[in-house]
C-alpha cells in the first residue's frame, strides 16, 4: 500500500468518528430537560417551558409595544394616545401663533407681496402669448403690465367721473328718501310719534358728536399711512414685473435651497399650486365680469342712477366669494330704493339674488371646476379670519390662499413619484 492510499485512509477514519461523536451528543441533548431561562432586558418575556417552574423571580411584565416602561404600562392606550396627540397640537399652535405674529409684523411686505402673486397669475398667459410671438421676455412683461395698469387707471376714472356727475341729483333723492323713511315711521305699523323720533336723532346726533375725536383720529392715521400705501403700490408692481419675468428662475433657486430628497416632492406640488392660483384668478375674474354686466343691465333698464359704478363695484366685490357680491348688490339695491322707490328696489334685489344663484350653481363649478373646489363651510372660516388678520386685503387673499394650499397639500400627501422633469439628466447606473 503506497503511503497515499493510508493518508486517505486515516481521513476517512477521522471524518466517521466526528460524525459518530456529533450524533452521540445530538442524542444526549434530547433526552436531557432544557433548564429554564430567566427573562432579560434583552429578551423580555418568558423563555421557559410551560411546564417549568422558576423559582426566585419576580413574574414577567408584558408591556405594549408603544411603551418603554412599567410606568407608561399602566396607563390606559387611550389616555396615551390623547395626551401625544395634545402635544403635538400645542406644538403646532404655537408654531402657527409665531408665524402669525411674523407676518403681522411684516404685512406691509407680505400683503405687496401676495397681492402681486395674485396679478402675475392672472396676467402670465398674456405673457406668455407674447413670448410666442417672439417678444423678448421683458419687453412682453413691461407690455402686459403697463396694458393693465392703463385698463385699471382708465376704468376709475370713468367709475369716479360718473359718481361726480351724478353725486348732487342722488345726494337730494336721499333727503327725500329720509323723509319718506319718517312718514312710514309715523303712519307705519310703528306709530313714532315726533318726540321719539327727535329722541332717537337726538341720540344719534350725541353719538356722533361723542366719536367725533375717534372718528377725526382715524382720519389722520389713514393720511399718515399714505407713504405706506405709496410704498406698498410700489412694491407691487414692481414684485409683479419681476415675478413675470423670472418667476420660474425664482422658483428653481428657492426648491435647490431643499434636501435633494426633497426637491422635486415640493417642485411638483408648487407648479400644481401655481396652476391652481392661475385657474382660480381667471376664473374669478370670469365670473366677476358676468355678474356685474347681468346686475348692470337691470340697473340700466329701470333707470338707476350709477349704474357704471355700481357694476364695477359688483365686480370687484366678487372677487370675495359668497359675501362680497352680496354686499355690492346690496348698495345697488339701497341706490334703486332711494332713487325709484320700493318696487323698483325689490326687482333689483331679485336681480342680485338670481345673479347669486346662477353665479354659485352654474359658472363656479363650470368655470372652475374641480381642481379648485372648496367647501363653501371653508370659504366662509378663511374670509371671517382675513378680515380679522388683515382687513379688506385678508378677505382678498383668504380664499386663494385655502385654494392654494388645499393644492400643496394634496400633491406632497399622495404616494406618487412625480413626473420626471423635462431638463433632468438621467445617468445610469454601472453594472457592478
Amino acid at each position: 500500500m503506497s503511503r497515499f492510499e493510508r493518508v486517505r485512509g486515516r481521513l476517512r477514519r477521522a471524518y466517521q468518528s466526528s460524525r459518530e461523536s456529533v450524533r452521540a451528543d445530538r442524542n444526549a441533548s434530547s433526552d436531557t430537560p432544557e433548564p429554564a431561562r430567566v427573562a432579560s432586558p434583552v429578551a423580555p418575556g418568558p423563555t421557559a417551558p410551560p411546564s417549568a417552574t422558576v423559582v426566585g423571580t419576580e413574574p414577567p411584565v408584558d408591556l405594549h409595544t408603544s411603551t418603554a416602561s412599567r410606568d407608561d404600562a399602566d396607563v390606559p392606550h387611550g389616555l396615551r394616545i390623547a395626551a401625544a396627540w395634545c402635544w403635538r397640537l400645542i406644538v403646532i399652535g404655537v408654531v402657527a401663533w409665531a408665524l402669525l405674529r411674523i407676518v403681522g409684523t411684516v404685512k406691509i411686505v407680505i400683503i405687496p407681496l401676495a397681492i402681486a402673486l395674485l396679478l402675475s397669475a392672472l396676467l402670465a398667459p398674456a405673457v406668455g402669448w407674447l413670448l410666442r410671438a417672439r417678444l423678448p421676455r421683458s419687453l412682453a412683461t413691461a407690455v402686459v403690465l403697463v396694458g393693465g395698469l392703463a385698463g385699471v387707471i382708465g376704468t376709475l376714472t370713468l367709475v369716479v367721473n360718473e359718481f361726480i356727475r351724478g353725486a348732487p341729483e342722488l345726494s337730494q333723492k336721499s333727503s327725500e328718501g329720509v323723509r319718506q323713511i319718517q312718514n312710514w315711521l309715523k303712519t307705519g305699523p310703528l306709530h313714532l310719534s315726533d318726540t321719539q323720533l327727535d329722541r332717537y336723532i337726538d341720540e344719534a346726533q350725541g353719538w356722533i358728536n361723542s366719536n367725533t375725536s375717534d372718528l377725526t383720529s382715524g382720519a389722520l392715521s389713514t393720511a399718515a399711512t399714505l407713504a405706506e400705501v405709496l410704498t406698498g403700490t410700489l412694491l407691487v408692481l414692481f414684485a409683479t414685473f419681476f415675478f413675470l419675468r423670472d418667476g420660474n428662475r425664482i422658483w428653481r433657486f428657492l426648491v435647490r435651497l431643499l434636501p435633494v430628497a426633497a426637491r422635486w416632492k415640493v417642485d411638483d406640488a408648487g407648479r400644481a399650486s401655481w396652476h391652481t392660483l392661475g385657474a382660480y384668478v381667471r376664473a374669478t375674474v370670469l365670473v366677476a365680469f358676468i355678474d356685474a354686466v347681468g346686475i348692470g343691465i337691470f340697473l340700466v333698464i329701470f333707470d338707476v342712477p350709477f349704474a357704471f359704478p355700481l357694476a364695477a363695484l359688483v365686480f370687484l366685490g366678487a372677487f370675495i366669494p359668497i359675501v362680497g357680491a352680496a354686499l355690492s348688490g346690496g348698495v345697488a339695491v339701497l341706490v334703486a330704493l332711494v332713487d325709484s322707490g320700493p318696487v323698483t328696489a325689490l326687482i333689483i334685489l331679485g336681480a342680485v339674488i338670481g345673479v347669486q344663484q346662477v353665479e354659485g350653481h352654474v359658472l363656479q363649478p363650470l368655470i372652475m371646476g374641480r381642481a379648485v373646489a372648496i367647501h363653501p363651510l371653508a370659504v366662509i372660516i378663511g374670509i371671517a379670519a382675513g378680515v380679522v388678520l388683515a382687513g379688506i386685503t385678508g378677505a382678498l387673499v383668504s380664499v386663494p390662499l385655502i385654494a392654494v394650499l388645499n393644492t400643496a397639500v394634496r400633491r406632497l400627501a399622495a404616494r406618487t413619484v412625480p413626473d420626471t422633469p423635462p431638463d433632468a439628466v438621467v445617468v445610469a447606473a454601472q453594472a457592478p
